[in-house]
């Protein structure tokens, strides 16, 4: 069974962390919430789901992972600045692990500079964004290219986490 780095902060999309989390554990695969801090309470944007984090992002090693998920709400915008963050998505990435991304999850992956010649979608108001870093941007509900799995929004999760089921 594989191991599966949950990235996430507070103001998370609930629903996009909560159905691929159960799912990949559902699946008996092992999972860390990878967090800025270790034992800090992470709550969702709409108040129903909360983690605490397993292992701060300083401590944490891309070698130790066999796919990461990016869930999105404002999370990947309060992790993206964050050089561990983005020293972790580009070393699983050179790796050629999966890196799952939903909504705003991709800001992580601009952030990492990881997009130039990608294809990619994510929360549809954040194209231009995509398109900037040199991603080409559709609008479907599960974009795989490479070891990227993207996604749009809560309503694209079962596509999403069958994506991710499939690679792991």
């Amino acid at each position: 069974m594989s191991k599966v780095a949950f990235l996430l902060a507070n103001a998370f999309e609930d629903s996009e962390m909560k159905v691929p989390y159960d799912e990949v554990n559902k699946a008996g695969h092992d999972t860390d919430i990878i967090g800025l801090q270790q034992g800090e309470k992470l709550t969702g944007k709409n108040g129903e789901a909360s983690y605490t984090a397993d292992k701060a992002i300083a401590d944490a090693k891309a070698a130790d992972y066999d796919a990461v998920v990016i869930p999105g709400g404002s999370s990947p915008e309060n992790l993206r600045l964050n050089e561990d963050v983005l020293k972790f998505v580009k070393e699983v990435n050179s790796a050629g692990k999966p890196i799952a991304a939903i909504c705003h999850g991709p800001q992580i992956l601009i952030s990492a500079g990881l997009l130039k010649g990608r294809t990619i979608t994510s929360y549809p108001p954040l194209q231009d964004d995509m398109v900037n870093a040199g991603a080409e941007f559709q609008d479907e509900e599960v974009v795989l290219d490479g070891n990227f799995i993207t996604s749009r929004t809560p309503k694209d999760e079962p596509a999403f986490v069958r994506e991710l089921l499939n690679v792991l």
